[in-house]
């Protein structure tokens, strides 16, 4: 037993009944269908009056989560990075995870800028807005004025929200460990790692200057593009939990009816916006990782102006080479291919079936690759390989399964934009510099170093490590290790239910016998022996029912 997660859930226990209520009230809605009663479903509700009453099950996760509060939205919002674990459809409803709360009093605000910057507001800035314009979980925004006259906007970190994330990782690590050591289903989905990947995430965006360092490198990145800007931040006036940045005035994407009454051309809109995320994506390998509507702002002359760059996707060597191959296999209509780097790439079941997986890869790329690239819908690719990768419980690492979410809502927002727009069409020219940059002779050369230098060592290595198994062999020192990962639970079963069927017989034998001492002629010891193997039976069917393997 971890005894140490469940000594984290004992300090952190008045949360996680909190966590638990809220759980079991949005659970309570399946168990109270066939209860037609209206004052019943009435009161099954969520914070913001939405009805319970059969409301679907992705639906009532959102919702459940965003009751829970910061961390939790924090957490489906990672998760709807992650369709290859939770699934498409849940995949899509947390993607609508959004937190509109109350922001904290004026003076509260005031009393975090002082003690982050060591001047009250009206020293720092020519003229400053009390009242925050906007607020979310983990921030609030107000306007502001500089002595130079720039207008900006500051962001300044809600009270507590440290300390609080701080005990919800806690108790999230917790359950993860009793998870991943109970729940035999949810072992291949590693929910530690996704606990502690999620744990990294959420503290820097805890920590305002991550945002602050990634504007500045997205605004160094698109210095010469008079189609992109990012807001200019105020390092001078930024700390861990405020960052002052350029305020962008401007209309969101989201709001689609405004952008058709200003007269802007939305479809060259959509294929800068892209243009510029594809760049990021293939040229710099660093981009921004959340490209939903509320993000994008129309600025005169139609420039794209981004927001929130607190979510930041990196793509390193050895990922983007593996992604090429993976877009190579799959312009040439190689399945076979495909199947093995997408295992290669994914962790899999042991016993994965290759031949259907092929099989199934092979009828995907009939539907989607080899068409005109204007009729090719990106987007929907891309849902079929999410299914198809959780059909056969691969686990994507989580930068490639961040990449082609990336993709997946950047055609959305972008054929939200513009019905006729084509992701394939600009993600073309990447392509062929992918497949140039690739057949060069300095990548050719490049791998033929490395390739080099792997052989070297096994050449290097192999004569004393066979010298050193010979002599092991000769003298009899060579010893074989086996390990079986969750081998207990299953010869505990296997004694189990010999132990019942061995009690069983004794019990028939002493029964048919009539073995005293005797009750109304009926053996005790049978009775006895026939009561403890209905006990372990029940104990045996309960474990086999518990694990989910019937």
């Amino acid at each position: 037993m971890p005894f140490d997660a469940l000594d984290r859930l004992q300090k952190n226990g008045k949360r996680a009944a909190e966590v638990a209520a809220v759980l079991a009230k949005y659970g309570l809605a399946d168990g109270l269908r066939w209860l037609d009663v209206d004052w019943i479903q009435d009161r099954l509700r969520s914070r913001d009056g939405v009805k319970l009453h059969d409301q679907p099950l992705a639906t009532r996760i959102r919702l459940a989560l965003g009751d829970l509060g910061t961390t939790f939205i924090k957490l489906g919002q990672v998760l709807s990075t992650r369709p290859d674990l939770v699934g498409a459809e849940l995949a899509t409803e947390l993607a609508r995870l959004q937190a509109r709360t109350t922001p904290d009093p004026p003076e509260v605000a005031r009393a975090t800028l002082v003690a982050e910057l060591g001047r009250p507001p009206e020293a720092l800035f020519a003229t400053y807005e009390p009242a925050a314009f906007a607020s979310a979980s983990i921030a609030q925004v107000h306007g502001a004025r500089l002595h130079d006259g720039r207008e900006v906007v500051v962001k300044i970190l809600r009270a507590d929200v440290r300390q609080r994330a701080e005990a919800d990782l806690e108790l999230l690590e917790a359950v993860a460990r009793l998870a991943e050591r109970h729940a035999t289903w949810l072992r291949p989905y590693q929910p530690v790692a996704v606990a502690r990947h999620f744990r990294r995430t959420l503290r820097r965006e805890l920590d305002f200057t991550y945002e602050r360092r990634n504007l500045d490198t997205f605004a160094a990145r698109f210095a010469g593009d008079a189609t992109v800007h990012f807001p200019a931040s105020v390092p001078e006036l930024s700390t861990r939990s405020v960052l002052t940045m350029e305020r962008l005035d401007g209309i969101a994407a989201a709001d689609v009816s405004a952008l058709r009454a200003s007269g802007c051309d939305l479809a060259e809109f959509a294929r800068r916006g892209a243009s510029m995320w594809l760049a990021m994506i293939f040229r710099d390998s660093v981009y921004h990782a959340d490209p939903h509507p509320g993000n994008l702002l129309l600025l005169p002359g139609t420039v794209v102006g981004v927001l929130d760059c607190g979510m930041v996707g990196r793509i390193d060597s050895g990922l983007r080479q593996q992604v090429e191959a993976l877009l190579f296999a799959a312009v040439e209509q190689d399945a076979a291919e495909l199947a093995e780097i997408v295992l290669r790439l994914g962790k899999a079941p042991i016993d994965t079936d290759r031949a259907a997986l092929t099989t199934e890869l092979d009828e995907f790329l009939a539907d989607y690759i080899g068409h005109s690239l204007h009729d090719l819908d990106v987007g929907a690719a891309l849902q079929s390989l999410f299914d198809l990768v959780r059909r056969y419980h691969i686990v994507l690492p989580a930068p490639l399964s961040l990449l082609l979410r990336t993709l997946l809502v950047l055609d959305g927002t972008s054929r939200a934009l513009d019905r006729d727009f084509s992701l394939a069409e600009l993600i073309e020219p990447f392509y062929v510099q992918a497949l140039r940059r690739r057949a060069s002779p300095r990548a050719l050369l490049r791998r033929l170093r490395r390739t080099w230098r792997d052989w070297d060592r096994l050449l290097d290595a192999a004569p004393r490590d066979l010298r050193d198994v010979l002599g092991r062999l000769r003298d009899g020192s060579l010893r074989m290790r086996l390990e079986h990962g969750h081998l207990d639970a299953v010869l505990n079963r296997l004694t189990l239910g010999i132990l019942v069927a061995a009690l069983v017989l004794g019990g028939s034998a002493l029964w048919a016998s009539a073995a005293p001492p005797r009750l109304g002629g009926v053996s005790v010891p049978a009775v006895v022996l026939y009561l403890l193997a209905i006990r372990l039976g029940w104990r045996l069917l309960r474990a086999i029912r518990r694990s989910g393997e019937l």
